[in-house]
């Protein structure tokens, strides 16, 4: 893209400042004795017609006090801010199936959940499972290493703690619309870079017929509005397949920019998830880091979140390109890791 071709600076409530998010507190949503109860209920009833968590939709998952609400956070997570932390769910005294039920259910209305990972997972779980980040078919939400700023590969990624680490582990966030606007105003020539495809590795969750990475601007404007998709270090990794484009120092320089603005505390902010906190995000207007963090050495108290990727039927239009992430660009049909042989579940536990 030419520089004079750029977007105009994007305005409104999609592109902030972190100090200043993170004062406004509009982004807390409490729970009362009421709601959670609801939630209790309904996670009952769906469990005692099938076990399978997979199973449960916004349709049989009934919150009548609660649904209007959470249309509220809904419209504030696509049209608004773009996250949303709900405070807190009594995790420590529910079991595993009627946390993981509750979280699903409520999930359901925000969005179809989406498998996130080749084996199907609807249901996900970030822990450190011992593995390293810098194995090319390796994850980095599996390991206890620092994720880096980067998105998830639906229209609204949600999580829920289970567990805190002994130490650090927190949540980052950044509007990646004030990322765009920053490079615009301070170096232009490195924004348009950022609309070329970039090549982005699938790390070992290949679907049939594609190539084992994808070309993704990191920018995307479609339809009025600022799309990114970023994953730093599986853009790096990408250079490992010969046929996969080349990042010219142009393009290196643009994605260092990118990281510099991202790092930025004038730009991001920190929250902690504490247990029975659920924290969601809008992928197409935010990017999303975990700090690195120091777990328990006993196996049942170690730090573990539940996490959904969903796809909102409302959700914006996304460009065509999209579509060698998501399978699809249609809303409420879109993201996910696709695999079409592999039959989705939503398993408790860690597999």
């Amino acid at each position: 893209m030419l520089i004079n071709e750029l977007p105009a600076t994007i305005q409104g409530p999609t592109a902030w400042f972190g100090p200043a998010a993170q004062a406004a507190q509009n982004w807390q949503f409490a729970l009362n004795d009421e709601d959670t109860l609801e939630l209790e209920r309904a996670a009952h009833r769906c469990l005692d017609q099938s076990p399978d968590v997979s199973r449960i939709s916004r349709a049989n998952f009934v919150l009548p006090g609660l649904a209007i609400r959470l249309r509220g956070i809904h419209d504030h997570l696509i049209h608004g801010p773009g996250f949303a932390l709900i405070k807190s769910l009594p995790v420590r005294e529910w079991s595993r199936e009627i946390s993981a039920a509750v979280f699903y259910g409520l999930g359901t209305h925000l969005g179809q959940p989406r498998p996130q990972n080749a084996k199907g997972h609807l249901l996900g779980h970030v822990m450190d499972m011992g593995l390293q980040a810098n194995d090319p078919n390796v994850r980095i939400y599996q390991t206890h290493e620092r994720q880096t700023y980067h998105t998830d590969s639906s229209d609204i990624v949600g999580l829920l703690c289970l567990q805190q680490a002994r130490a650090g582990g927190d949540s980052a966030l950044v509007s990646s619309n004030t990322i765009y606007n920053e490079m615009r105003r301070e170096v232009p020539h490195l924004a348009a870079a950022l609309f070329d495809p970039i090549a982005t590795d699938r790390r070992g969750e290949v679907p049939a017929g594609h190539q084992p990475f994808f070309e993704i601007p990191v920018f995307n404007w479609y339809e009025g509005l600022m799309s990114t998709i970023y994953q730093r270090q599986y853009i790096d990794s990408a250079q490992r397949f010969a046929q996969a484009m080349r990042l010219s120092p142009l393009h290196v320089e643009a994605l260092d920019y990118f990281d510099h603005l991202a790092n930025d505390t004038r730009l991001n902010f920190l929250m902690r998830l504490e247990p029975g906190d659920m924290q969601f995000v809008h992928n197409h207007t935010l990017l999303h880091d975990r700090t690195a963090f120091e777990d328990w050495t006993q196996p049942d108290q170690k730090r573990h979140l539940l996490r959904l990727w969903l796809s909102s039927p409302e959700a914006r239009a996304l460009p065509p390109v999209f579509a060698q992430r998501y399978g699809s660009v249609e809303p409420g049909m879109r993201g996910g890791v696709m695999h079409t042989d592999v039959a989705v579940n939503a398993p408790l536990y860690p597999l």
